[in-house]
């Protein structure tokens, strides 16, 4: 079982081992400046019972804290949680560990993600982010810097998060509902892309602008 830690910006902070109340305890005391703080625990084909929430609950709730849900597969746990008042949500294995990994890779500098960013999925990088899939309409994906996406980007994009106009965005197909860079917002275009090759959307005198994304290569 996990314990992660957010702020009131959706900023990842950290994942505590659900066993270590101590070292909860101590985190929340040393980044109490960064709260109020959203505590979300994720109980993977683990039973926890009514008492254990309790204590744990308890325990949470003298911290600066302003919003605690349980995700689970597990029907003890979701009865559990419930019974003490939780927002506790039944969710799939899988899709457990996907939301986990992806909470997860927030706080990397750079993030490497393989698979399909789904609709209501957020992946956010303090550097570059390289998704190696599609991004569905609904799915949110931001950088500090640069980021790639090979595959059909089909959802919202914002690359240089805190300020960077170099920044770019580049994808193998490029049909975003907005694109962001810095300051600068753009709508994506209503027709689809009519040529099937990579794209990249850079900034070019404060106007985002597409152009085809050319890879040099040296002899």
């Amino acid at each position: 079982m996990k314990i992660l830690i957010k702020n009131t910006n959706e900023e990842y902070l950290e994942t505590i081992s659900l066993n270590d109340l101590n070292n909860i305890e101590n985190f929340f005391k040393e980044s109490s400046k960064k709260g109020p703080f959203k505590v979300i625990i994720f109980a993977i084909n683990e039973s926890i019972s009514s008492n254990e929430l309790s204590k744990l609950k308890n325990n949470i709730l003298k911290l600066n804290i302003f919003s605690l849900c349980i995700y689970s597969n597990n029907r003890d746990t979701i009865i559990a949680g419930k019974s003490q008042k939780i927002d506790t949500n039944f969710v799939k294995e899988q899709e457990i560990k996907k939301k986990l990994l992806l909470f997860n890779t927030e706080k990397k500098d750079n993030i490497f993600y393989k698979g399909t960013v789904r609709s209501g999925d957020r992946i956010s990088s303090n550097g570059d982010l390289c998704i190696i899939g599609d991004v569905n309409p609904g799915a949110i994906v931001s950088a500090k810097r640069n980021i790639y996406v090979w595959g059909k980007l089909l959802g919202i994009a914002f690359a240089g998060k805190e300020g960077d106009h170099n920044a770019s965005i580049a994808s193998l197909y490029l049909n975003p509902l907005q694109l962001r860079i810095a300051d600068i917002v753009a709508i994506g275009p209503k027709d689809k892309p009519k040529n099937y090759y990579p794209e990249i959307a850079i900034l070019e005198n404060q106007i985002i602008t597409i152009n085809p994304y050319i890879v040099e290569t040296k002899n």
